[in-house]
């Protein structure tokens, strides 16, 4: 039951990020019908720059306290991934939002794969330790152990998921990214600035993607410049796990994946008598991702489709 109940909390810990980073996929797929398959590294981009600000105030003997550190790596980090998405979008996107449907899909790929470059020249392509700066207190929780840092992450995520859907509920902004997204024609006629609307997702959900990233970073200790694939790849799972397209079901696919995953990584070694280990354990994101395309594609809450003229 100990280790049960480890694995959910491990599983909670980071299904929400999963469902951070997921956010970023569905609501660009809800406005442009686009997968930016560029937002993993994005999410990378975030967890780099936190790393390399929070090096530079050590190295210049700046000693403030540890989640100061870390807010002004993150108040660094939010600008430069949100700049990056914006971009993205303006450069690579845009020029192809009425072409045929795979264009901008292979350019979301080549996009992906510049960014690693261009992050492997910047920082290398070793791996960057996260700096301990964060107090690594153990909590004891019917058994299971879980840290100030994996508390902090689910509450952020859960302040930063309601921010975001409170925004686009009560907002002018969230209004008009309903309407551009229900029927962008009739929202242009009625004074929507549709390719500001558009650039606003990118911006929002890379912003997010930058806080995730250094979640990842503090989580596992360490970040590198090909750390976005793989998780951009279970983020996107999630999205489509819950929904694509649908705020509410990139949350759910998020968390029940990163609980599947935890709790997978966790029996594998028993269920396959020893044969395969908890390093195994990324089989899982992708087997979710082939059963949910093949017997339910519209994932756990579907998608809001609305009709178009």
């Amino acid at each position: 039951m100990d280790i049960f109940l480890q694995q959910i909390i491990n599983g909670l810990v980071i299904g929400s990020i999963y469902a951070l980073i997921a956010l970023g996929y569905t609501m660009v797929y809800g406005i442009m019908q686009l997968i930016n398959f560029a937002h993993g590294e994005i999410v990378m981009f975030g967890a780099m720059v936190t790393i390399t600000c929070i090096n530079v105030l050590v190295g210049h003997n700046i000693h403030l306290p540890g989640p100061l550190m870390l807010l002004a790596g993150l108040l660094m980090a939010i600008p430069v991934s949100a700049l990056l998405g914006f971009a993205v979008e303006r450069i690579a996107y845009r020029p192809l939002r009425r072409a045929p449907r795979l264009a901008p899909l292979i350019t979301a790929i080549g996009v992906s794969i510049v960014l690693q470059q261009v992050a492997s020249l910047i920082w290398g392509r070793s791996y960057r330790p996260f700096p301990e700066i964060l107090p690594q207190t153990v909590h004891d929780f019917f058994g299971a152990a879980i840290t100030d840092l994996q508390v902090a992450i689910v509450i952020l995520a859960i302040v930063l998921m309601a921010g975001l859907f409170f925004m686009i509920e009560k907002t002018k902004l969230g209004r008009a990214m309903r309407a551009t997204a229900q029927n962008p024609e009739v929202a242009g006629l009625m004074g929507v600035n549709i390719n500001n609307i558009i650039s606003m997702t990118f911006i929002t959900g890379s912003a997010l993607g930058a806080v995730a990233g250094v979640m990842v970073a503090a989580n596992y200790d360490q970040a590198h410049p090909y750390m976005g694939f793989l998780i951009g790849l279970k983020a996107f799972t999630a999205a489509v796990l819950g929904g694509i397209g649908n705020l509410q079901g990139a949350v759910l696919g998020g968390i029940t994946l990163g609980i599947i995953e935890s709790l997978g990584s966790g029996y594998l070694g028993d269920l396959t008598g020893g044969f395969l280990g908890s390093n195994y354990k990324d089989i899982f994101a992708f087997l979710v991702l082939i059963l949910v395309l093949v017997f339910r594609p519209s994932g756990l809450l579907g998608e809001r489709v609305a009709e178009r003229a």
